[in-house]
């Protein structure tokens, strides 16, 4: 009955069960490592004291910005040159923008600043002038994948999508920092920005992604199986039904 199993046809037929479930089973458990990394990861993040409660360092010496650095309080001195909005951002469920001022520091490199975020509509405060220190927590700069970045265009002059010195590279003539710190304490008129955790240590909608591959993969892998079964039960059957003269029937 079941010498069908020997046929070339059924020879790719298991051929191809014999890889695809191993691949299957493999990618699964490369998915679900993916995940426990990243909870491995967290855990060892929150054991961790915040970042913001250690001792405000020189900003070159946290450069540059991994997962040790990214929320360690950095103090730059300098002063400030052009400020750009950065709308779209949501702060307590309310929509504004960021305020993000160019600090030049006395090493001539210059280094965005959020001096805060801004109700939508709202005017934007002058920064100081004169030679001020400042000092916040540092970020990484946004890419495309960032919380609230805007990377489709169309903004008007004086506004940024992404924080970023590839995005400021085509708008000003300076030499700008590959990163970027948050203030602390904001002027009138304007909220702190949070610090955003590091790229990687937080269990967010990439990290539970991981975990839906893993289960996909898995079932992917019994479907296979599932399929097989179904497969060489239904040529049995016809192989019976033939041998006993019923095929025409």
């Amino acid at each position: 009955m079941y010498r069908f199993l020997r046929t070339p046809r059924w020879w790719g037929i298991n051929l191809f069960v014999l890889l695809a479930i191993p691949f299957c089973v493999f990618m699964g458990t490369w998915q679900l490592g993916k995940f426990e990394d990243r909870v491995d990861t967290h855990q060892e993040a929150e054991r961790r004291p915040a970042p913001s409660t250690a001792a405000a360092e020189p900003l070159d010496s946290l450069l540059p910005v991994d997962k040790e650095t990214s929320g360690r309080t950095a103090e730059a001195r300098g002063r400030f040159g052009d400020q750009f909005l950065v709308p779209g951002r949501e702060l307590d469920g309310r929509s504004g923008a960021y305020v993000l001022t160019l600090l030049r520091t006395d090493g001539g490199r210059s280094l965005p600043v959020v001096r805060g975020w801004l109700p939508e509509g709202a005017p934007a405060p002058a920064p100081p002038s004169g030679e001020v220190t400042v000092v916040g927590a540092l970020q990484a700069s946004e890419n495309q994948g960032s919380k609230g970045v805007r990377a489709a265009g169309g903004l008007s002059e004086g506004q940024l999508g992404m924080i970023s010195a590839a995005s400021l590279v085509n708008v000003v003539t300076d030499d700008v920092y590959d990163a970027w710190i948050t203030l602390a304490d904001s002027p009138a008129g304007l909220t702190p920005v949070p610090a955003a955790a590091a790229a990687g240590t937080g269990l967010d909608a990439k990290a539970f992604q991981n975990l839906g591959y893993t289960a996909e993969w898995f079932v992917f892998a019994g479907f296979v199986l599932f399929m097989w079964f179904r497969l060489v039960r239904r040529e049995a059957e016809a192989s019976r039904d033939e041998a006993l003269g019923l095929s025409g029937a």
